[in-house]
């Protein structure tokens, strides 16, 4: 996709002019170049699926929506063979204990996709004392992707919009995301006793 195709470009252009405001050397923004180019055409999803948003997913995978062009094609089973934690699907307070231990078991630099208005905000359940009202209050979410459920070129789109984000980072120096879910949960002390 051309540069004009998506919407989100402001974003891209601010990281982009904070990366070079500090300056990079020749060789090392070189292979930070390819370093990260190879990152993020190779990104293994693991897919923590509860309810339609994984029905969704699984289409990537079928012949009509082939993930494999987009460099998403190996799904892994297991947190310590993934980069990528791609949640589908409403998440209580009861799996959240569950949801968090799989983040912290996956290797740096690691990425979370929020799938879904469930995700996003809580969805038809918002208010709703067992339903996390955002994944963001729980872990440290890269890009959001709308729906209820989104289709399949939504997802798409927003696992684009991740390796957008992936190939401008910094590789050497700046490593990537090393925010530590201790410290993000401090900054959300009342989801943390809600999971008590």
């Amino acid at each position: 996709m051309v540069r004009e195709d998506f919407k989100d470009n402001e974003y891209i252009d601010k990281l982009v002019e904070e990366l070079n405001a500090s300056g990079a050397n020749v060789v090392v923004g070189t292979l930070d170049n390819l370093i990260n180019w190879s990152r993020a055409n190779s990104l293994w999803p693991l897919c923590f699926g509860t309810s339609c948003c994984a029905i969704e997913f699984m289409h990537l995978g079928a012949a009509r929506h082939d993930m494999a062009r987009f460099g998403f094609e190996v799904t892994r089973n297991s947190p310590r063979q993934a980069d990528l934690l791609m949640v589908n699907g409403t998440i209580t307070y009861r799996m959240a204990p569950v949801l968090m231990r799989l983040y912290e078991q996956m290797a740096e630099p690691k990425y979370v996709i929020a799938t879904g208005s469930c995700n996003i905000s809580g969805g038809p359940f918002k208010g709703s004392h067992c339903v996390v009202q955002g994944l963001d209050k729980i872990l440290p979410v890269d890009v959001f992707i709308p729906g209820c459920p989104p289709r399949p070129e939504a997802m798409y789109y927003g696992m684009m919009q991740l390796q957008r984000k992936i190939k401008l980072q910094r590789y050497f120096g700046d490593v990537n995301r090393q925010e530590k879910l201790k410290d993000f949960l401090a900054e959300h002390p009342e989801e943390k006793e809600a999971m008590k």
